[in-house]
C-alpha cells in the first residue's frame, strides 16, 4: 500500500485551534490538504471567544509550506456553518473531507442539571455535526467524493457518571452516521466515527500525568487520516488512544420467539438467559434488517411462509 497523501484536497475540521482537532489538521496539512481550521475559541465549557488559538495552526501549516484558513463559525449556528462553507468554496472550489472534532463538556449529574446545559451540549456535538454534514453534503453529491468523520466517545458508548448531556450527543453520532452512510454510497461519500481517548484539556483534569503523556492527540490522528482517506472504509466506529486501534460493533442475540400464547411478561422473564445468550450473535445490517429478522423468525415459528 502506497503512502496516504490528501494532495489536491480540501479539509474543513472543526474545533481545530487545540487538542485533537489541531492535532487532525496539521496531519492532514502535512499530507498536502488544504485545511480550514475552525475554532470559535472558547473554554472547554463553552464561554468565552477569541480566534488567537485558529490562526496559531493557521501559521503552523504556512511554516510548513501548506495553505490553510481560519473561520469561527460557532458550529451549532447553522448560517455561520454556511457562510464557513461558502468562504471555502470561494477560496478552492471544493471541499473533499469534513471532520466534526468540535465539542463543549458542561458535566454534572442528571439531578443536578439545567436542560440548558442538556441542550448547549447537545446543539454542539450532534447539531453541530449535522450542520457541517449537510452544508458540505450537495458539494460531496456533484463532486462524487466525499468524506466524514464524526467523534463519538465512551462516553457515549458506554456511559460516564456526569454526562448525560455528552454522552446522549455522542452516541447520536453512531445514528448520524448509518444513515449518511447509506444515503452517501452511491455517490462515493464514506462516512465513518472515531472515538477517541485522547489527553486533552477536556480530560486535563482527569487523567494522570503518565496517561496524559501516552494518550497524546497525534497518537489518535493516524487512525483518523486513514478514516477520511481515499480508499477508507465507511461505517465503522474505529477506538483510538496511545497508539491502539480497535473497532467497535453492535450486535444482536439471536434471540427467541415467542408465539401468541406465551407472549407474556413472565415468559421474557423466565427466558432472559435464552434472550441474552451472545451465542451466534450478528451485526444488524440496517433498521429493516431488524424487521426482517422478526417477521422472518415470527412465521418460521408458526408454520407460515414470507416471500423474502
Amino acid at each position: 500500500m502506497g503512502d496516504i497523501r490528501f494532495d489536491n484536497r480540501v479539509a474543513i475540521v472543526t474545533g481545530a485551534g487545540v487538542g485533537l482537532g489541531r492535532s487532525h489538521a496539521l496531519g492532514l496539512a502535512q499530507r498536502g490538504a488544504k485545511v480550514v481550521i475552525n475554532d470559535l475559541g472558547v473554554a472547554r465549557d463553552g464561554s468565552g471567544q477569541s480566534s488567537d488559538a485558529a490562526l496559531s495552526v493557521v501559521a503552523e501549516i504556512e511554516a510548513m509550506g501548506g495553505e490553510a484558513f481560519a473561520h469561527g463559525a460557532d458550529v451549532s449556528d447553522e448560517d455561520a456553518v454556511k457562510d464557513m462553507v461558502a468562504q471555502t468554496m470561494e477560496r478552492w472550489g471544493r471541499i473533499d473531507i469534513a471532520v466534526n472534532n468540535a465539542g463543549i463538556l458542561m458535566d454534572k449529574t442528571f439531578a443536578k442539571m439545567e436542560m440548558s446545559a442538556f441542550r448547549k451540549v447537545v446543539d454542539v456535538h450532534l447539531i453541530g455535526s449535522a450542520n457541517v454534514c449537510h452544508a458540505c453534503w450537495p458539494i460531496m453529491r456533484e463532486q462524487k467524493y466525499g468524506r466524514v468523520a464524526l467523534t463519538t466517545s465512551a462516553s457515549g458508548m458506554y456511559g460516564n457518571f456526569g454526562q448525560s448531556n455528552y454522552g446522549a450527543a455522542k452516541a447520536a453520532m453512531l445514528g448520524l452516521m448509518n444513515v449518511l452512510h447509506m444515503e452517501g454510497a452511491r455517490d462515493n461519500i464514506r462516512v465513518n466515527t472515531l472515538a477517541p481517548t485522547a489527553a486533552t484539556r477536556m480530560t486535563a483534569d482527569l487523567l494522570p500525568q503518565t496517561a496524559q503523556e501516552l494518550l497524546a492527540p497525534e497518537t489518535i490522528t493516524p487512525g483518523l487520516l486513514y478514516l477520511v482517506s481515499e480508499d477508507a472504509p465507511s461505517q465503522v466506529i474505529l477506538g483510538a488512544g496511545a497508539g491502539s486501534f480497535a473497532q467497535t460493533r453492535i450486535y444482536e442475540t439471536i434471540g427467541i420467539t415467542l408465539e401468541d400464547g406465551d407472549n407474556t411478561p413472565e415468559t421474557v422473564a423466565a427466558r432472559w438467559s435464552d434472550i441474552t445468550d451472545p451465542t451466534d450473535q450478528e451485526q444488524i445490517p440496517d433498521a429493516f434488517g431488524q424487521t426482517k429478522k422478526y417477521a422472518l423468525n415470527a412465521a418460521k415459528a408458526r408454520g407460515l411462509k414470507l416471500d423474502w
